[in-house]
């Protein structure tokens, strides 16, 4: 395998030339790239198609490998959402004159080159690079293998834009698909400033264990509701069904519901028809068991210690029946990735509690954990979600790829 060396330290390089790009320019530059992935939907989705190809469509990860019209279009708005955003490089951050007549000022710049290193999202590659560009980074991007096709080809169109703009095209930067390249990229300090793992547990781990550049954790969702006894219930099973089938493979789905044990009997079945219309297997701990049983739901196991705090990723689901909120808030505090959580309840008082008390990056209230994106969120796009409680929290998105710089102006000032 050829050392990946030489093309971070190009990428290093073109950090610079990113970084003089004025706020116009670069906006300028997401437009054109918006206008150009428009132009080349047919060919993307031909490109993509050979990553699919080699995919079981009973992947759990198919859906978020497939690149389809709507999606590409919904990239291009993605794009120019995220031109209009403010720039957050320069912005002021504070300013003061001291004592001895020297001028401080603290502004925001960028971070300089981001790497990231993802699994079978190709719409990753536009989003990583649409917010690093914007706020006047390089990107290092390390794609998995299953999305080699689309990933090379999105990134060669994104490399003619940058050519287009004088920029060279070592800013948006694809490594090579093999897994071995993973070690080198994350001792790199000297040309990455910071790695961004998006994908399952084990990826994150792994980069956690292994990394010597500074990281920051996305991806890993293990999302619950709970349906408190005075939920509107027709509501909630609604937010439930939603919040399971929409999009099963994405990290804002929901992998657990605790419902409070006084209305259970009444619950659970209403959930039963949605299930079986979407063939959800349901790991269920005892007395949900019993309930779904009785009701004939047919699709249904016994939970298993592990089925709870599991990222399910398909149409699969735990159900535990809790004594009230003290059970439900024990059980999150005890599974939760500290991703997205929410209740679905009338009452004010516990509502609070549980939006107070839950320790996760978004919580909600009568609401789908769905709603967890940065683009929903009016951020333009995301890397990701963030889990971790340092520098991000949540949708990590443009206003966090810069880091801070003391700016010192004196008139021939010393200090004994």
């Amino acid at each position: 395998m050829t050392p990946i060396t030489p093309l971070l330290q190009d990428a290093q390089q073109a950090s610079a030339a990113v970084r003089r790009l004025s706020s116009e320019q670069k906006a300028e530059l997401l437009n054109r790239l918006a206008d150009v992935l428009t132009s080349h939907t047919a060919e993307i989705i031909t490109e993509n198609q050979k990553d699919l190809d080699r995919m079981p469509e009973t992947d759990p990860k198919y859906d978020r490998l497939k690149l389809t019209e709507p999606r590409i279009a919904d990239l291009s708005k993605s794009l120019r959402d995220v031109a209009l955003l403010p720039d957050p490089a320069g912005e002021i951050i504070f300013e003061r004159t001291i004592e001895q007549g020297l001028q401080l000022k603290k502004i925001a710049v960028p971070l300089g080159v981001v790497g990231v290193i993802y699994e079978s999202r190709p719409n990753v590659t536009v989003d990583v690079a649409s917010l690093c560009l914007r706020s006047g980074n390089a990107c290092v991007l390390k794609g998995g293998k299953e999305a080699d096709f689309s990933n090379r080809y999105l990134v060669g169109l994104i490399q003619g834009v940058l050519e287009e703009f004088g920029v060279p095209k070592a800013a948006v930067t694809l490594l090579p698909p093999d897994r071995a390249v993973v070690n080198e990229l994350l001792t790199a300090t000297r040309y990455v400033d910071i790695i961004i793992p998006r994908g399952s547990e084990s990826l994150i781990q792994f980069v956690r264990k292994n990394s010597l550049v500074p990281t920051i954790e996305t991806g890993a969702g293990v999302c619950h509701a709970y349906v408190e006894k005075t939920a509107d219930l027709d509501k909630a099973a609604a937010i439930v069904v939603n919040a399971r089938v929409s999009r099963p493979s994405v990290c804002n789905s929901l992998d657990c519901v605790l419902v409070d044990e006084a209305i259970a009997d009444t619950f659970l079945p209403m959930l039963t028809d949605d299930f079986r219309k979407w063939n959800v297997e349901v790991f269920a701990d005892e007395p949900s068991y019993n309930i779904f049983e009785k009701a004939g739901y047919e699709n249904l196991q016994h939970a298993r210690p592990d089925d709870f705090g599991r990222e399910f990723l398909d149409y699969k689901f735990a159900v535990k029946v809790v004594a009230g909120l003290e059970d439900a808030l024990s059980h999150i505090q005890t599974y939760s990735s500290r991703h997205s959580e929410a209740i679905l309840s009338q009452d004010q008082s516990l509502i609070d509690r549980f939006l107070f008390e839950v320790d996760a990056a978004a919580v909600y209230a009568n609401a789908s954990t769905r709603f967890t994106d940065g683009g929903v969120f009016g951020l333009g796009a995301e890397i990701g979600i963030s889990t971790q409680k340092l520098h991000a929290r949540g949708p990590f998105a443009l206003e966090k790829l810069v880091t801070e710089k003391w700016v010192v102006v004196g008139d021939g000032q010393v200090r004994w």
